[in-house]
């Protein structure tokens, strides 16, 4: 599986944790990946139980950052989609060094538009602007 495609299925699995306790994710986790046609490959959903897990857990932090770049909306105030594109990219705006800011920025638009409203990827792109420009 593709990159991108890995990308979106943790997008997708991350979307549930608006849903979901923490307590909860592990079993929802086993239930997405068990119960998703695309995935096929152990190693792509070991890959996507991993990353979801770790972003979970550096969701108080993420939310953190995202707050800190954002004027008139914070996390409790946006949407679902929005939020969960965002958490996925300041993931990887911080914490991997194998993504290309450029492209954390590029395939978070692109998920925000697939799955969001009309304004979705501009909303993503200007607070992930800022907080690439605050570094």
């Amino acid at each position: 599986m593709r990159r991108h495609e890995l990308r979106e299925q943790v997008f997708m699995l991350l979307f549930q944790v608006e849903f979901h306790s923490t307590e909860q994710m592990p079993e929802q986790i086993r239930l997405f990946l068990e119960n998703s046609e695309n995935l096929t490959a152990e190693k792509d959903c070991e890959s996507i139980r991993e990353r979801c897990n770790t972003i979970t857990e550096k969701i108080p932090e993420i939310d953190k950052l995202i707050n800190e770049n954002t004027e008139g909306w914070d996390t409790n105030r946006m949407g679902k989609v929005e939020l969960t594109v965002l958490r996925l990219a300041v993931f990887e705006l911080r914490f991997d060094d194998d993504i290309p800011e450029k492209v954390a920025i590029d395939e978070a638009v692109e998920i925000a538009k697939k799955y969001g409203q009309e304004n979705s990827g501009g909303f993503v792109n200007a607070i992930l602007a800022k907080i690439v420009k605050a570094g």
